[in-house]
């Protein structure tokens, strides 16, 4: 399956937007890790902004860097949302709330638990009416997400946004669910080159056992494997050093994925 990148969306530690972001996953400035500041999107209207999660915040500014790198107006773009999880932290005060004396639950809690939460906070800030997905895949949820919105734009020739997000657990929690550190990364795909296509992305599913392909900065690689979304670290620094290159990524024991990505002559 053949698709086009027109824009890129990525906050984490030490990764702050993707004009930043890409000079380290490129190689050519050194990652330094420091704590992602997550603020909540202008685009929301002020009641939705104060009681949106980090979360949504997480997945409302990668979606929104990217689809603001594409040109695109965000009402017109599909979207994929995926993640290991639901809110870490509503999910951790829902279950202390439940196991304490008094179990009344607020409902702002309830629907920022839901893992289609960032869809409709998206939906509130741009307006868009596009189909929307959320779905989930343990720690290849950013495999299944990529799946999901390359054959969305092939098949149904529709310019989709990907945005995959994960942030760690509180404790208890932690022990049992670990992630490194917050992470997002959005991408905006197109079934056809246009005059902002910066990479063309050739994706191919097989059967094998090849090993995924792993970030070559030890701290890097640490954020690759501690952090569902960061399984597309590699793809996004495949993107960022501006030649062609393949990326293998791990969807099941013997399942693959492999993204030939060839930069844009622009």
């Amino acid at each position: 399956m053949r698709v086009f990148v027109e824009g890129v969306g990525l906050l984490g530690p030490g990764l702050c937007g993707w004009n930043a972001g890409r000079s380290v996953l490129a190689g050519r400035s050194p990652y330094v890790p420091s704590p992602a500041a997550l603020t909540a999107s202008a685009l929301l209207p002020p009641a939705e902004r104060r009681r949106c999660v980090p979360t949504v915040r997480l997945a409302m500014a990668v979606g929104a860097e990217a689809v603001a790198g594409a040109g695109r107006d965000p009402a017109g773009v599909a979207t994929v949302f995926t993640s290991s999880s639901g809110d870490p932290d509503t999910l951790h005060n829902i279950l202390e709330t439940l196991a304490s004396d008094n179990r009344e639950l607020s409902p702002t809690r309830f629907h920022n638990s839901v893992h289609n939460a960032p869809a409709g906070y998206w939906s509130i800030a741009t307006g868009c009416r596009e189909p929307s997905t959320s779905l989930c895949r343990d720690d290849e949820s950013f495999q299944a997400g990529l799946l999901e919105a390359v054959t969305q734009v092939v098949v149904d020739r529709r310019v989709v946004a990907l945005i995959a997000y994960d942030l760690p657990y509180p404790e208890p929690l932690a022990a049992v669910r670990r992630i490194v550190s917050p992470l997002g990364i959005a991408l905006v795909l197109t079934p056809e080159r246009t005059e902002r296509t910066v990479a063309e992305l050739e994706i191919t599913l097989s059967r094998g056992t090849a090993e995924p392909t792993r970030m070559a900065d030890p701290e890097l690689e640490v954020l690759r494997n501690g952090n569902p979304a960061g399984r597309g670290l590699p793809l996004l620094a495949a993107l960022a050093g501006g030649h062609a290159a393949s990326v293998e990524l791990e969807l099941s024991p013997r399942n693959r994925i492999t993204v030939a990505v060839t930069p844009s002559c622009r």
